[in-house]
């Protein structure tokens, strides 16, 4: 007993000092993991630290209480904000994290390159099978493909163990159908939702009043289309910058409502012909209002856009070049007989046919200078995109907000630091967010090819003009002069906000929220299942768990997806990847009580 005692006040000791401890500057800006003096609720257990936000907290509770149940104590690492969720990511306080990501393009490849594959933009991991099977995926046919998917998932999930599969999501929107005119508003599966479409009941609200929408962040990471992925600016960049090629409601790719009258691909698979509207100008804001620039958006920002778009070097902190990795060459053809030349993938048609389809005037010539571009005299100016080899899933990524044509020469004249000295305190590049804040750094130089350019952002919202450029007489102009962008943090709010008229609409709906919207007479749900899931992503270094499939295979038997489907009331699908709402491989994950035992017993074993 005294030999107890005395361990005991050892013990107490060490805690003491190691309580006075001097924290690092990372360590000391972030709130701490979990109460003070909280105490594993059995200290023979192997414990796992979850990571993440505070929003996620129905998710959290169900987890920790499988992991639990299964024999684990479960340390929560709950951040309030993604900001500092992610600083505890980056500096590896954590065993798993739950983490989730949407497909915004609509192909598996976008699933799992940008995560998975070594060196990807969001990936931690290094595995070279995974390496192999993303590639062999990407150049193959879709059935085809259906097996390596099928394969590669075996490999995240049953080999390896490096994600948990939780659950898809359906993607929802709550609008007040006594403002908004509901057959204007879409719901994409893939798309974010293009403003232009949006229209008032009353139709003479276009011109004095604003569409009012809302988001929860507040900082937005770059108006540079290529400098960020993420929800703070995927809608804003969407609506700000024009692209070669849409996606459908359903993803199918399209030319309709982009800078592309038709598209085209040759025979190979290796090269994409695009012929280019001249009824888009860039926008620019002048007293904080848009302005026509007076400058075309043509073939020279379209060479631009993209070459910057794959080149990793072409800007500090480039996070999406792994997007368009496949891009080999972007040119403007100048020789029409080229375009004769060559035939279309799996037909007679030559690409000249394929792309006059629909054109009322048909190609007289090509011409290089966009200000000589003329629809109507049939003179235009055609892209041609090779690629890296075949791979037909560019077109997807050209869908992409980060493939948005900006303009070469607004950009060039901002960006004159060089990238490789970039001096984050001095050199202000383009896009940045501070240029279009309220305050004494407002200075907003951005040019804008979409249908809307964002004026100014404060704390409270940020707000957007019509393009007065953007195709101007045709079903795609913008149907509202203005746009505002309201900043609410937590779901309550944003539904408060819907259902007493201060904001339009609600994107993003949670399906705990779906009976309150129904239940309300002036609103109305739209649903479909999305390309959006949730999964636990474990740590791969500097954790027990990095070095032992074992007890990450523990931690993966221990999720019940039946039991999180039966919490959200059947408003979640199963899933097994990231690949899960594009490709049905037939893969499943079962929790398994036995198998929990036998890998934990495992790497107890080992230790």
């Amino acid at each position: 007993m005294k030999k107890r005692t005395l361990l005991l006040l050892l013990l107490t000791l060490v805690l003491v000092i190691s309580g006075c401890t001097v924290k690092t500057k990372d360590e000391s800006s972030q709130q701490p993991s979990e109460p003070a003096g909280e105490k594993p609720a059995n200290p023979s257990a192997e414990t796992i630290e979850l990571l993440a936000m505070s929003s996620q907290e129905s998710d959290v509770n169900i987890i920790r209480d499988q992991l639990t149940k299964n024999g684990f104590n479960v340390k929560l690492n709950l951040q309030p904000d993604y900001g500092s969720y992610k600083a505890q990511q980056d500096a590896g306080n954590y065993d798993v994290i739950l983490s989730s990501w949407t497909t915004v393009t609509g192909n598996p490849d976008y699933a799992v390159r940008s995560l998975f594959k070594t060196g990807g933009d969001y990936s931690i991991m290094s595995d070279e099978e995974v390496d192999k099977l993303v590639d062999q995926a990407a150049t193959q046919t879709s059935e085809d493909a259906k097996e390596t998917y099928k394969q590669l998932e075996q490999r995240l999930v049953t080999d390896k163990a490096y994600i948990a599969p939780l659950y898809i999501s359906l993607k929802s929107q709550a609008l007040n159908k006594d403002i908004l005119d509901e057959n204007s508003v879409r719901l994409s599966k893939s798309r974010s939702l293009p403003w232009e479409a949006v229209d008032f009941k009353d139709q003479s609200k276009r011109d004095k009043e604003p569409l009012v929408l809302a988001q929860s962040t507040s900082t937005l990471t770059s108006l540079d289309p290529i400098k960020g992925n993420d929800g703070s600016i995927n809608i804003i960049n969407t609506n700000m910058n024009v692209r070669l090629i849409n996606l459908t409601d359903d993803d199918k790719i399209t030319s309709e409502g982009s800078l592309s009258y038709n598209h085209s691909i040759a025979e190979g698979n290796s090269e994409y012909y695009f012929i280019l509207r001249d009824d888009i100008n860039f926008a620019k804001v002048d007293n904080k209002l848009a302005v026509d620039s007076g400058e075309r958006v043509g073939a020279d920002d379209v060479v631009f856009a993209l070459n910057r778009a794959k080149d990793k070097d072409s800007v500090p902190d480039h996070r999406t070049y792994t997007l368009h990795e496949h891009i080999k060459d972007v040119e403007v053809v100048k020789d029409l007989s080229a375009l004769d030349a060559v035939k279309v993938s799996g037909s007679d048609e030559t690409v000249r046919q394929s792309l006059e389809k629909g054109l009322e005037t048909k190609i007289s010539s090509l011409v290089t200078d966009k200000n000589q571009a003329s629809t109507k005299d049939g003179k235009y100016q055609v892209i041609k995109l090779t690629t890296t080899e075949p791979f037909p899933q560019v077109l997807n990524y050209l869908a992409h907000q980060s493939a948005g044509i900006v303009s070469k020469k607004q950009v060039e004249s901002i960006n004159t630091y060089d990238v490789a000295k970039f001096d984050v305190n001095k050199d202000i590049p383009y896009g940045d967010q501070n240029t279009v804040t309220e305050g004494d750094k407002y200075n907003n130089t951005l040019f804008a090819s979409g249908p809307y350019i964002l004026s100014y952002k404060n704390d409270y919202e940020a707000v957007f003009y019509k393009n007065p450029g953007y195709m101007k007489g045709t079903e795609h102009e913008p149907k509202i002069n203005q746009v505002k962008v309201r900043f609410i943090k937590d779901a309550d709010s944003t539904l408060s906000a819907l259902r007493s008229n201060e904001i339009h609409m609600y994107y993003g709906v949670p399906e705990t929220k779906y009976d309150v919207v129904k239940g309300d007479s002036k609103l109305k749900l739209q649903s479909i299942e999305s390309n959006a899931v949730s999964y636990l992503l474990f740590n791969t270094k500097n954790r027990d768990i990095a070095k032992s499939e074992d007890l990450r295979k523990a931690v993966l038997y221990s999720i019940n997806q039946d039991e999180i489907l039966a919490y959200y009331n059947n408003n979640k699908i199963k899933a097994f990847s990231t690949v899960s709402p594009m490709i049905k491989t037939g893969n499943e994950l079962k929790a398994d009580p036995a198998k929990v035992k036998e890998h934990l017993a495992n790497y107890q074993a080992s230790k």
